[in-house]
């Protein structure tokens, strides 16, 4: 199974906040919509990088309360790493957990198409198991 098949299941909307958006507003948005990262994009819609809640929980730990008023550019982590659509869902997988990272936007020609995250992956992987079982069951029953 591909990326491109995850986002068609999933859909292509993408969650993002302004760089100069303050934690606390990015925290907002990360519970409002029960998601655990956001992209930063700035005025033109260019990604400059992206917030996950475990970049927050390490701020509180090294900043304290104050955190909360620090802007998503100054905790967003700009080195991302990006998958194609055509990439296949157990490439995404090896890349997110050899980088340790939950969260993979998805680019095409240069534009972001998505963003998929590792609970996206092992849905997917579920669902194409749980596809070959049934295929073999079907086999094996109409093989008796």
């Amino acid at each position: 199974m591909t990326i491109a098949a995850i986002l068609k299941h999933k859909g292509h909307d993408v969650t993002a906040v302004r760089p100069t958006d303050t934690v606390a507003e990015v925290s907002a948005v990360l519970a409002q919509r029960g998601i655990g990262a956001v992209l930063v994009r700035d005025a033109a819609a260019t990604v400059l990088g992206i917030v996950s809640e475990r970049d927050i929980v390490r701020a509180i730990a090294r900043h304290g309360a104050r955190t909360l008023e620090m802007t998503a550019a100054q905790l967003m982590v700009t080195e991302l790493r990006t998958a194609k659509p055509e990439t296949t869902e157990a490439e995404a997988m090896t890349m997110m957990t050899e980088g340790r990272f939950r969260h993979l936007p998805v680019v095409k020609n240069g534009q972001l198409v998505g963003l998929i995250s590792i609970g996206d992956v092992v849905k997917a992987r579920l669902m194409q198991q749980e596809q070959e079982v049934d295929s073999l069951r079907a086999y094996v029953a109409g093989a008796a």
